[in-house]
């Protein structure tokens, strides 16, 4: 475990912490904590929402077993909800803007959840999706995770994936605790099966544990999912949850899709009967949500639209929670909640303390849960994703309070405002599929929520320094003596897709020496490679047939510096897929 120290030489200061949790919450003991949110699952699909094709009876039951909130939001893409999710705080003060391209990474200096409940004595572990940085100072391992069993980046079969995996959800390469390892078994399964050891092992040592286990499934590529659950979505009818896209392409990524989402039902069922088992269920708050709206344009109850769209398809999710000690099945509240509001629910619920030296925005959730909805003052959401280094006002935001809801769609894949899209204004609670835009009539209310989000986006904005410059990478650390870069993380400014020649910003605090190699996907010919640390150029050639070149011993500049490759004579298909700096052992 990574952190032996505080599991076991401090067991006098745990159990002090841990007695003091049970107090808050009128438990003899702390309850353990799972969130499980899976990757690109949107609000339709669950049979417990409606839907008449997918099959989740695990998940079905849960949802009856669990107090539930009936207008929970997320964001629109995933780094922003699993930002949110983790410090409390809008995605917008913690450096985490996309998805991808050094603007998703999170500032080390926040203070997560992991790192709240591990100092009051919790085992913390992560199985899944982390997405918010996959180097040092940036990794889960770094930011409170005791144990940590993650793919990098944004999923498997993306270009942060060793080369090697060969695009696999099947037995998939992953990383432990920072160290590359080949597993065994479909992605999903591995990391719940890796979920409940973990939790064995924290009984074993009768520590609560907290668990967060975001699985990379349904997010696409579709191209590996379980091949029984696939055949038979390949032999139903799935035209009632296709929407408008009836086409033969869009019903095999669906049924794709949802063999995916069921392989998920049948783990969650898995870890139900594990806690059942195990005597954990009555003490152990379960939480359940997706981080965004589905990945196609599918069923979705109610509501319109998909991922990375600000209308409520892209945004809105369900809320499960299950805490049999502590909360009532079949409580609702259709008070309006978000992902900012996980940490300071779940901390409340551990009896832990928020107070981090930054105010958290959002609000403990455990008074809803419970019923208790008197006197719940109204408030605003506030919801904004777009490609970019940096935010511009009015540019794909949302606003919702509890009764109107403002919406300007002007495009996720846009980096600037390129249309003059209206601000739209819904009456949402009567009108949840935003069809009667009422701005028109509203004019008063219009203006008003358009200088709260004003107002907020103000405020979020100014939260550090430079608010929106990416953190920088740490290279040359005892964390982490090998660093490899990825093209996850390379700034390459306002140029489409991944970009061809990006930069990494990195903080280098050991000048080496370092072996360092360049590796390509493919060989790409006789080569001149060019690497640029700062100031500094150390060059290499590749031959024929060869992907990677090795420089054996270099020094490197310390401090604040960016690296870059650059491969002459260009030809145009020349982007490089990892760069690893590996430190030499001192002497």
């Amino acid at each position: 475990m990574f952190h032996l120290a505080r599991t076991f030489l401090w067991l006098p200061l745990v159990v002090y912490a841990l007695t003091a949790a049970a107090s808050e919450n009128g438990s003899e003991q702390p309850p353990n904590i799972i969130i499980v949110m899976p990757d690109d699952m949107g609000y339709g699909d669950l049979g417990f929402t409606g839907n008449p094709v997918v099959r989740t009876p695990n998940l079905d039951r849960f949802a009856s077993e669990s107090a539930r909130l009936t207008e929970f939001y997320v964001s629109p893409v995933c780094s922003p909800t699993r930002a949110c999710l983790m410090t409390g705080h809008y995605n917008y003060r913690t450096r985490v803007i996309d998805t991808f391209k050094g603007r998703s990474m999170m500032d080390p200096d926040e203070v997560t959840l992991a790192e709240r409940l591990g100092d009051a004595g919790y085992a913390t572990g992560i199985f899944g999706k982390w997405h918010l940085g996959d180097n040092y100072p940036l990794r889960p391992m770094d930011q409170g995770f005791d144990e940590s069993l993650i793919h990098r980046g944004g999923g498997l079969a993306q270009p942060s994936e060793p080369i090697e995996n060969d695009r696999r959800y099947t037995n998939p390469i992953l990383f432990h605790n920072g160290e590359q390892v080949q597993t065994e078994g479909y992605c999903t399964d591995v990391y719940f099966d890796a979920a409940m050891d973990f939790m064995k092992s924290a009984v074993q040592r009768q520590q609560p544990f907290f668990v967060y286990l975001p699985p990379n499934a349904p997010h696409g590529p579709f191209h590996d999912v379980p091949e029984d659950l696939l055949a038979y979505y390949q032999s139903v009818d799935l035209t009632p949850v296709l929407g408008k896209n009836q086409s033969k392409k869009h019903q095999d990524t669906v049924a794709r899709v949802f063999a995916m989402v069921e392989n998920i039902d049948q783990n969650f069922g898995r870890l139900d009967r594990f806690l059942q088992s195990n005597g954990l269920k009555e003490n152990t708050l379960v939480l359940f949500l997706t981080d965004n709206g589905p990945n196609t344009n599918r069923y979705v109850g109610p509501f319109r639209e998909m991922k990375s769209h600000v209308h409520e398809g892209g945004i809105r999710t369900v809320f499960f929670a299950r805490w049999p000690a502590s909360l009532t099945p079949g409580v609702t509240s259709d008070r309006i909640a978000a992902h900012i509001d996980i940490f300071p629910t779940v901390a409340a619920a551990a009896g832990v303390s928020t107070e981090s030296g930054n105010k958290l925005d959002g609000k403990n959730l455990l008074p809803l849960l419970r019923g208790e909805a008197d006197g719940w003052p109204d408030r605003a959401l506030f919801f904004q994703s777009h490609r970019g280094n940096r935010p511009v006002e009015f540019h794909h935001f949302g606003v919702r309070t509890q009764n109107w809801k403002l919406v300007r769609s002007t495009g996720f894949g846009r980096e600037t405002i390129v249309n003059d899209a209206p601000f739209e204004l819904y009456r949402i609670t009567g009108d949840p599929g935003e069809r009667q835009d009422v701005s028109d009539q509203y004019p008063d209310k219009l203006k008003e929520l358009k200088s709260r989000y004003q107002d907020w986006f103000h405020d979020v904005s100014q939260t550090r320094d430079d608010n929106y410059a990416p953190p920088r990478i740490v290279i040359g650390s005892d964390q982490e003596p090998t660093s490899v870069l990825s093209i996850q993380d390379w700034r390459v400014g306002e140029s489409s897709g991944w970009g061809n020649d990006g930069r990494w910003k990195v903080r280098i605090v050991d000048a080496g020496p370092y072996r360092a190699t360049v590796r390509w996907d493919s060989p790409i010919g006789n080569r001149n490679v060019t690497l640029s640390v700062g100031d500094q150029q150390f060059r290499a050639s590749l031959e024929p047939g060869q992907t990677s070149v090795t420089l054996p011993s270099i020094e490197l500049p310390l401090g604040a510096v960016d690296i870059g490759v650059e491969v002459t004579p260009a030809k145009g298909a020349e982007r490089v897929r990892f760069v690893t700096l590996e430190r030499h052992s001192t002497p």
